[in-house]
Parts: C-alpha cells; structure tokens; sequence
C-alpha cells in the first residue's frame, strides 16, 4: 500500500484525494504531521447550520484535504479545500447546535503528504463568524489587467474591500461586482453580517504587467541638496566649513530635534583631515567598498552639545555612521548616542568612548559589523548591543550589555556585571550600502546571508556579496509622491530615498521579490490619509534599511506591513531583512497608529529598529489621547529574527510575538509615561498593566536574550504593571538576562517575568532574572 501511494503521489494532487482516502477507508494513514507549527487550523462558525475549516500550512501546499465526520445523515466526508491567500478553506452545512465535527487535515508538503491527528468542534447556538472573504483568481503574478471576484461562504454577508493598502472597515468600499485591478496593488476585504462577527482581513497581492526590468537609471545620479559628496581632492578647509555649517543647523536638541532638515555626508574614497559633529537626522558615510576606503584622519563625534543637554545624551537619536575608517586625533573616537543611531562598519583605530565627555547617561545604541581596535567603553551607556564585531577590549555597563558574534565581548556575568554574550549570531546580513566604482559610477552592495556569524563580513579583505548598479534604482528626491515611487516600483525598479519628508496618500506596495529600499539622511515616510505607508508582500530577499515612519495625524492600522496576514511561505535561504529602520508616533506631528510593524512573513530578520511613541515634542503632538499607538511590533511570522529591538511608549502591549520559532537577541523597552490611571489601563486578562513583551499563547518556541523594561509612570506613579514579560509556560520558550526598573520610582512592576522576579524598588535599582523558566 506504501507503494501504491508514493505511485500516486508521483502522478499529481488530482490523484492524492483519493490516495488519502483509499488510506483512510482501509484505515491507514499517510506519515503522520511533521510538528505542530507545521500548520495552523481552525473552525469558525459562520451560520446556525454551517461552520468554516481553515488550514494555514507553514510550507506552501499544493493541496489539502479534510476529512470529517459529525454531520447528521452523512458518513466520512473527504474533501479537498479552496486555497485562498495561503489559507486552505471548506465550508460544511447541515449542522445543529450540540453537533459535534471530528476533522483532520492531509496535506502535501515538499513532495510527501502527512496526516495531522484529529480535532473536534462543538456547534454551538450563539453569535457566529462570519466567514472570510475569498479571492477569484487569487493573488499572483498576472501579464496583464485582472477583474476580481471577491465572496464570502456566509449566505448574506456583505463585503468592505480597500486597494490602497489600508485595512478594511465597515465605512470601506462596498463590494458589489467584480473589481478591476489594473496594475500592482493589495486588494484586503472583509465580510460582515448583523448580529455576527466581522471575519478576518483577507489579502490577495497582484503583481500585474512582465517586469521586465526597472528602467535605465543614471550610474551618475543627481542626489539632490541634501546630500553632501566630499572628494579627497577638496580642501580640508572647504569641507570643514560645510560640516560646521550643518552640524550648527542639526546640532539643539530644543529646536533641530523635531524639525524637517535632513542631511547626508558623504565621503569618497581617499584620506581626511576634518572633524564631524553628527546632528539630528544626519547620516555619515564612506563611499568606497570597504571601510578602509574613506580614512578620516579626525573624528566622527556625538557628545551632549548643548547647555540644554545638562551633560547627559538621553535624547541624541537619529543619526548614523558607516564604512569608514578613523584615526581618531586623542586616541578615542566618542559616539555618546541614545536610540536610532546605528554605528557600523566602522574602522576605528583607537579607543571608541559611548559615554558623554561629562560622564552623564546616554540612553542606549548599536554597533554591527565593526572593529575597534582599541577599547570601546561604554561607562554610563544605559543599555547597548554589539553585533559581528571586533573589540580589542570592553569596559563598563549600567544595566544591560548584550553582544552576539563579537570578539573581545566580556563573558556573560549576568546581573553583575549585567553582560550577557552569545558566541555567534544564529542569522545575519549586513545592511545594504551606497559605494563607488573604480569608474566613478555608483553602485549598491548587497552583502550575503551569514549564519553562526562572528566579527566583520570583511574582516578578511571584502565583504562577501554582491552589487547592484545605480542603473537598477529610483533616485527618490523631494516632490516625489506615493504615486510616482510605486510606478516606479511596479516598473521593477529599486528605490533609493534621499534626505527629506515624504507624504504618501496612498501605500507603497512593495511587490517584487529581492526588492532593495535604501535611505540615507533619515528619509521620513508620512502617510496622510489613514492608509498604511508601505506593504511589503510575502516574497524572497526583500531588503529595506536606513527610513524612518513617522505616523500622520489620521490613524494608520500599521505604517509597515511585512507579509499578508496568513503568509506561510519558507524564506529561510533568502529572507526579507529591516534594518535601521525607524517608527515614530507623535512629536514632530500628531501622529496615530495603531501597530507601527507588523511582520507576518516567516524568516524575517529585524535589525536594529526603535518604534517610538512620543514621550515629549512640538507642542500639541504628544497626549494620553493625543499620539495614539497600541502596539510597537506585531510578529505573526515563523522563524522570525530580532536583533537589536527597542521599543518604547505604546499604549499596549510594546510587542506580540505570535509566531513560533521566534528569537530576540537585545530588548530594550520603557513602558508609557503617561498612563492617566490604573483603570484605563489594564490588560484584558484582568492584570494590572499590559506587558511589555507578550508571547502568544499558543506559541510552544521562542528564546530571547538581555532584555530590560522600565516603568516611569509620571502622570500617574500610583500606576502599576502587574509584569514586564508575559509568555507561555512551557519547556521551548525560554528568556535569559532580563530585568525591571522603576526609573526614580515613578510606579512599579510587579514581577519581572509571569510570577518570577519581585517588586521594583526605590532608588532605580534593578530587579533581575538570570533565566526563565
């Protein structure tokens, strides 16, 4: 009978229907389920007399089959499912409340088929889901225009549908005839009834027109006003005197951090002789292909500026340096940063210092893919990570110092000192960068896939990769709208976002596989409709890297999507990566979103992003009701990777990580400040507060490590958080290095992780926990 299967199976899908069900009439079974995240399932009722079976495998199936017993009058029902999106759906009728619906699943996977055990589902006589909206023909790659067709299996449901990115409403477009899709977007619908639950968003992705590739750019692009290009054949004097002049413009942390000046620096290949003060929203960088290229006989400095600072760095966010190298004029380089100031592929020979020269706290930082020769210190530095890099030493720690893949790390001496280090980093890639030819042309270098990485990608000479020339990419510059970036999107074409403030009414739709999006000078995405900023689709090799969101004052759902709701595919050997990535609600404006991230696609590589919601700004940009935010990061992908996450402020849960297989490497979170009372907020589970990191309930594997969460409830210290951790308890979700503080004692947590770890104390101390469980 194996046999006779494995025959089947060769033949085709058409056949395997019958091949399981030959199986299950003689009552043998295919192999039974590889694990149970190979798949999720579910039933939802969606009538008196009628329910819906979703399957969502992890691994793209050619088809699924449910078997299923229960129904009055029938015997054993085999049936194949409709594929909707990913998600396999069958409706089945002539039910009665107290039915009760035995069912389980075969479905194909990479060749072979398997068998999942059995589940049941009661019918029940109460209020019914309505059932999900189903796509005709579903999302794909189509040569030219498609009308599409949307239902629902619930008799008499009506459909709301947006094709602007956006998440439906029962105030959305009324379905009510096929719809035309012209060229590349995001069709999501909903199907709602009265008296019954709105169902799920469904999404479809088409991707319309050959693409036959993005139209000739200039190898030699005008990158506009806002970026400065150094040679080596300038005078020092003259670059000097542009850097003073900018920094001066960037430098007040009272009037340039929330202003609209963006900027960039960049250096040419070839030697140096200045010194650059790195403001708000300025980004250095050397253009050669390795950071010994660009040598900056000098420095590259952040400190606390400004008599304002009062000689701490707390606020000395969004500014960045890379590929260079620095001889630095008193043997130390000082990069005294709080959150959004990445520091990579730096060559720094000397000692790197990431303290104020006052001594005074700065609020945590990054650092990837560098080396110091010397001694990098970070003294008063709250927290940092330090990813695939080389130390000659390191000294110092306040409350939490995490490194992965970096020699000359510290041991891991978690809580005192409070260093946790991990031999290598499971899954890296290094940040796409901007870079000059030996012919003068520009061109994009895309550095391979590491895994267990450690020290530099080019600590032997080059970093291993490959390059995209400047031909491939959409130069975007001020006057560009949400138009004119996805035409050139859906033309095929890479995009590269200068300095500067971009308004969108409408979502970029990110629909190509191996799509680069690369910004320089913190290039700031503003949706003004309510629609969310950009939707990446669930495709291989996405590369995003060096942007900031910041929310608009109508309510976006999400302002970055990375997937469709229900993805499921493998994107193990190419996966979507965001780095350096940016999200802001309120501050400059008053801005609303209800997620700032979410990320649904399996695989997908998080690192370094600080989702912000504003604790202080422009006057009338920050409020309890005011910058609204429920959630900073959403993860409902398998095999997602975090690595350098900071998250701050939302009104809710800070993270929900749904998805199993998860891993954080670094979390840095503070609680919202502005809580009014204890009654408008509580979790709904009852417990005072709302945690903040939240692994779902069903997820059966995750692991993180250093991560820290503080409370500073200054509207309200009566306020509490009944925990900062909140995670199932089981064997395969594990959490090492973690800790609470209650910053000047403003409010308390309770426990640090579920019922583990005490009370925060007075006196900014820190309650820790070595591992959980």
């Amino acid at each position: 009978m194996n046999r006779t299967l494995d025959k089947l199976r060769r033949r085709g899908p058409g056949l395997a229907l019958v091949a399981s069900a030959l199986l299950v009439a003689a009552g043998l079974t295919a192999p039974a389920a590889l694990a149970a995240d190979d798949y999720t399932q579910s039933v939802s009722q969606v009538s008196s007399t009628q329910v819906q079976i979703s399957f969502t495998p992890t691994t793209p199936a050619l088809y699924v089959d449910v078997h299923y017993t229960g129904v009055p009058g029938l015997g054993q029902q085999n049936v194949r499912m409709t594929n909707g999106s990913g998600t396999w759906r069958t409706t089945v009728g002539g039910l009665s409340t107290g039915n009760v619906l035995d069912y389980w699943f075969t479905y194909e996977k990479s060749g072979p088929q398997y068998d999942t055990p059995h589940f049941s589902y009661t019918v029940g006589g109460g209020s019914t889901t309505v059932a999900a909206p189903t796509f005709s023909p579903p999302g794909g790659t189509y040569t030219s225009a498609q009308t599409v067709t949307i239902s629902s299996a619930t008799a008499g449901a009506t459909i709301r549908y947006t094709v602007d990115g956006s998440t439906p409403t029962a105030s959305s477009t009324l379905y009510s005839g096929p719809i035309s899709v012209p060229n590349s977007r995001t069709v999501n619908a909903i199907a709602l009834k009265s008296g019954s639950t709105t169902s799920a968003v469904s999404s479809a992705t088409y991707t319309i027109g050959t693409q036959a590739g993005c139209p000739t750019q200039s190898d030699t692009p005008n990158f506009g006003s806002n970026v400065r290009i150094f040679d080596p054949s300038m005078s020092a004097a003259t670059i000097q005197a542009q850097l003073d002049t900018d920094f001066t413009n960037q430098k007040d942390t009272l009037t340039a951090q929330f202003a609209e000046r963006r900027v960039a620096h960049l250096f040419k290949p070839g030697t140096y002789g200045v010194h650059d003060n790195v403001g708000f929203y300025t980004s250095v960088a050397g253009l050669g292909q390795n950071p010994g290229d660009v040598v900056i006989n000098g420095d590259i400095t952040v400190d606390a500026f400004n008599a304002s600072d009062n000689g701490v760095a707390l606020q000395n966010f969004w500014r960045s340096a890379e590929n260079m190298a620095v001889n630095p004029a008193s043997g130390n380089d000082r990069w005294a940063v709080a959150q959004a100031a990445p520091f990579r592929r730096m060559d720094i020979r000397g000692g790197l210092q990431l303290y104020p020269a006052s001594y005074g706290y700065a609020s945590g930082g990054y650092i990837a893919d560098t080396k110091v020769s010397g001694q990098a210190a970070s003294v008063s530095q709250q927290q940092w990570y330090t990813r695939d890099s080389a130390l000659g030493s390191w000294n110092g720690g306040v409350w939490n110092m995490v490194f992965s893949g970096t020699s000359g790390a510290p041991a891991t001496t978690f809580p005192n000192p409070p260093e946790t280090t991990l031999a290598t980093t499971p899954v890296s890639r290094d940040v796409p960068y901007l870079y000059v030819d030996g012919t003068g042309k520009y061109r994009v270098f895309l550095p391979s896939l590491r895994t267990n990485a450690s020290g530099p990608s080019w600590a032997n000479g080059s970093t291993p990769g490959s390059s995209v020339p400047m031909s491939q990419f959409y130069v975007v510059k001020s006057g560009d709208t949400a138009a004119s970036i996805n035409n050139a999107l859906a033309a095929g074409c890479n995009l590269f976002f200068t300095p500067g403030i971009y308004h969108l009414n409408q979502t970029l739709n990110v629909t190509r596989a191996n799509t680069t999006i690369l910004g320089i000078g913190y290039p700031t995405l503003v949706p003004d409709n309510g629609v969310n900023a950009m939707q990446v689709s669930d495709v291989d090799g996405v590369r995003l890297k060096g942007l900031l969101f910041d929310a608009g004052t109508t309510n976006s759902q999400a302002l970055l999507t990375v997937g469709q709701s229900g993805s499921s595919a493998s994107h193990a050997s190419n996966p979507t990566t965001v780095q350096d990535v940016f999200f802001r609600i309120g501050g400059q404006i008053a801005g609303k979103a209800t997620n700032s991230l979410v990320v649904n696609s399996s695989d997908t590589i998080i690192d370094h992003i600080w989702a912000w919601r504003a604790d202080h700004g422009n006057s009338g940009t920050v409020g309890w009701n005011t910058n609204t935010a429920d959630t900073g990061l959403v993860v409902n992908g398998a095999n997602v990777l975090a690595t350098g996450l900071f998250v701050e402020h939302y009104q809710k849960y800070q993270v929900i990580w749904n998805g199993q297989g998860g891993k954080t490497i670094f979390f840095q979170n503070e609680m919202p400040y502005d809580v009014p009372n204890q009654a408008s907020w509580n979790a709904p589970s009852g417990v005072a507060g709302y945690a903040a990191y939240k692994v779902g309930s069903n997820v059966t594997s995750h692991e993180a490590w250093g991560l820290g969460s503080y409370c500073f409830f200054d509207t309200n210290p009566a306020v509490s958080s009944y925990h900062a951790f909140e995670v199932p308890n089981t064997s395969g979700v594990r959490f090492h290095s973690l800790l609470t503080v209650s910053l000047n004692y403003r409010g308390t947590i309770t426990h640090v992780i579920n019922d583990t770890g005490g009370v925060t104390p007075s006196g900014t101390v820190p309650v820790n926990v070595v591992s959980y469980p």
